[in-house]
This record gives C-alpha cells, structure tokens and sequence, in this order.
C-alpha cells in the first residue's frame, strides 16, 4: 500500500478543483457556458445577458439565441425594426442609432427585457 505524499496530496487537490470548475463552466449539454462578445447580447434561460449594454452611436449589436426557444427582440420605443422569430443559434443585429436608452423585450416572452444605453460616438 503506497501513500500520497504532501506534493501528491496537493496535485490531487489542484485536479480535483481544476475537474469541478470545468464541469461548472460547461452546461449541461457539454457545451460552453454562453459569454457575450463585443456588443453581442446572448440569449440563454429566457434571459438577456448582458441585461444592460452601453455602446457607441454608430456601433453593430448583435442577439444570439442560445435557448431552444424561440424569441424576438422588439424596440418598446420602436427605436429599431423588430426581429423575426429567432430559432436556435440564429442572430440579429443592428445599428446602433441616435444617443439615448433602448429598451427591449421578447414578444413571446414579454417578461424577458433588456437596455441598450446609446453613447455619442
């Protein structure tokens, strides 16, 4: 019978972390956790995320659904043309226009809401 010296016993550890947050990082499915990129608004859990996002006039947003769900995205100012029914992976982007606040939400689940904080560029 062998024993595990401290240095073993440490390595062990540091797997052990390092195996639980690679499972906490992966979703249930195996596939990343969703993270958004510059200007991109990811849909995922009936959520928007980042809830609140702050861009330049003149800048591209773009949504990506993550859900298996369809969902819209929809200007309550019309501020923007609303997107069709987005499906699995599909994305929608825009403009952003003049400086101001941009408030949003799903048709299909007018709970789900969002705001674009328009800067001057």
């Amino acid at each position: 019978m062998s024993t595990l010296t401290h240095a073993h016993k440490h390595s062990v550890v540091v797997a052990v972390i390092f195996l639980f947050l690679a499972t906490v990082a992966l979703g249930q499915d195996g596939k990343a956790a969703p993270t958004a990129g510059p200007n991109q608004i990811v849909i995922k859990d009936f959520m928007f995320s980042p809830m609140v996002l702050t861009v330049k006039s003149g800048e591209k947003i773009t949504w990506i659904n993550r859900d298996e769900e369809p969902h819209t995205v929809v200007s309550v100012q019309k501020q923007f043309t609303k997107s069709r029914a987005l499906d699995t992976d599909d994305q929608f982007t825009i403009t952003a226009g003049a400086p101001g606040t941009y408030t949003y939400f799903c048709s299909v689940h007018p709970k789900m809401t969002g705001t674009i904080i328009v800067e001057k560029s």
